[in-house]
């Protein structure tokens, strides 16, 4: 008791010259909290015999606590893995362009819902249908908050309380427990599963649709393969049979591929222009995946359709805010100019050749004095092309222990993502953005020393 009787007050420790100072840099209420949590855990330590700290050592662990509480949980990194579309590391980086129109309508006010020409409220939807309707031939659009809220939505105000078709064979879990099955029940609709795991026939379809389901869900298989005795029509001959009933085909094709992928030496993916000239009615996509831009969800399609999608409640829950809306049409404007796999790093990533991966691998190696370049894999990953990988080179660091290696890596301030393979710590070049090489270089270096 006699110890706690030593413990410098609250009161004493902020108007003392180092409290004064704590509450200039960090303001009166966070000073004045810290000082109260470092004072609860020095009488715990107190009382289990620990020597009672003076008071410049409370507002020296004040501060640090102070410090803890404001550094920013959410940081760059430098991805080296390899894998271009990374769930992990916030999906796909955005082009130069993207960032600025982000950056520039957020730094005041802006035409969010307001019409300059009629000088009226206007909306939020305006700002990216036109060009969407130019890229893609769709009669109207829809941008929401990401892909899960679009399948949501649609469904929704499409199909509550009533039934929709879909194959078994897509009903799939994505990243984070996301499952379509259940999505479908969130939305109200009743779930009329045809077909097996591995085998859809086209007559599945047929029988399904003498039930009067309110519309027919296509989901793409975007982050896994049915590989062996599969069978599964192709979606311009499900479109053709919802016509002849009338009942709507919507296809959530998922990674939101403008360009063909087969281009660059990787299995095809479905693009969006593919969905609409196969007759879909509704299509729905991300935007941060091979699209390469902010998170968003994209919904195109019929304008009678689109136009109930729009007016349903959950529409206003889950739209787009400014900056998001921003940054898709500055992406979008990169396909309409034809200049995506220039300025858009996802397609540039993808679109690079094995000669300026190992150019850049060995101009690593030869500043920072060490290492091997081998030959090795990419991953375009993010819930795309499961399974294909592209060719590269890798820069490989021997060290005498790679766990703990990555670790520290990881705690840079800057922190650098790489893997370990055999013993060896791997960085993939194809991944690296080209303004992190110095930075990169540089703490590679120094760990190595």
């Amino acid at each position: 008791m006699n110890n706690l009787s030593h413990l410098p007050s609250v009161d004493a420790l902020l108007n003392s010259p180092e409290g004064k100072v704590l509450v200039g840099d960090f303001g009166r209420e966070l000073t004045l909290r810290s000082i109260r949590a470092e004072l609860d855990l020095t009488r715990n330590m107190v009382a289990q015999g620990e020597p009672v700290p003076n008071s410049n050592a409370l507002l020296i662990r004040s501060r640090q606590r102070i410090a803890v509480w404001l550094k920013p949980s959410i940081v760059p990194v430098i991805n080296a893995s390899g894998i271009i579309i990374h769930t992990n590391l916030g999906r796909s980086p955005l082009s130069h362009e993207t960032i600025l129109a982000m950056s520039e309508v957020s730094r005041g006010y802006s035409n969010l819902e307001y019409d300059l020409k009629a000088g009226k409220r206007g909306k939020r939807t305006m700002h990216t249908e036109e060009i969407l309707r130019l890229l893609t031939g769709a009669e109207s659009a829809l941008v929401v908050n990401n892909n899960a809220a679009a399948v949501l939505l649609v469904l929704s105000a499409l199909a509550s309380h009533k039934r929709v078709v879909i194959a078994n064979s897509q009903l799939v879990e994505i990243g984070g427990g996301f499952r379509v099955p259940d999505v479908m029940r969130q939305s109200g609709a009743k779930l009329l599963a045809i077909g097996t795991t591995n085998r859809v026939h086209l007559s599945d379809y047929e029988a399904a649709l003498k039930e009067s389901p309110a519309l027919v869900l296509s989901a793409h298989h975007s982050n896994f393969k049915i590989i062996g005795f599969t069978a599964e029509p192709d979606l311009a001959d499900i479109a053709r049979v919802c016509r002849t009933q009338n009942i709507p085909l919507v296809y959530d094709i998922g990674s939101g591929a403008l360009l063909d992928t087969e281009r660059f030496g990787l299995a095809h993916e479905p693009t969006i222009q593919e969905a609409m000239q196969a007759g879909v009615d509704v299509i729905c996509f991300s935007g941060d995946k091979l699209l390469g831009g902010p998170q968003a969800g994209i919904i195109i399609g019929r304008n009678d359709l689109l136009e109930k999608i729009k007016k349903h409640p959950l529409a206003r829950a889950v739209r787009s805010d400014k900056i998001c809306l921003a940054g898709i049409s500055a992406t979008l404007t990169h396909y309409l100019k034809g200049e995506e796999m220039e300025k858009i790093p996802v397609w540039r990533m993808i679109s690079m050749n094995s000669d300026q991966i190992k150019t850049r691998a060995e101009t690593w190696r030869s500043s920072i004095g060490s290492g091997e370049i081998i030959p090795g894999f990419s991953m375009v990953g993010g819930g795309s092309l499961p399974e294909e990988s592209m060719p590269t080179y890798l820069l490989s660091l021997v060290v005498k222990n790679p766990e703990q290696f990555v670790n520290k890596l990881r705690d840079l301030q800057i922190p650098i993502i790489a893997r370990i393979e055999n013993d060896r710590v791997l960085f993939d070049p194809r991944t690296v953005l080209p303004e992190q090489d110095e930075i990169f270089v540089k703490e590679i270096k120094k760990l190595k020393i």
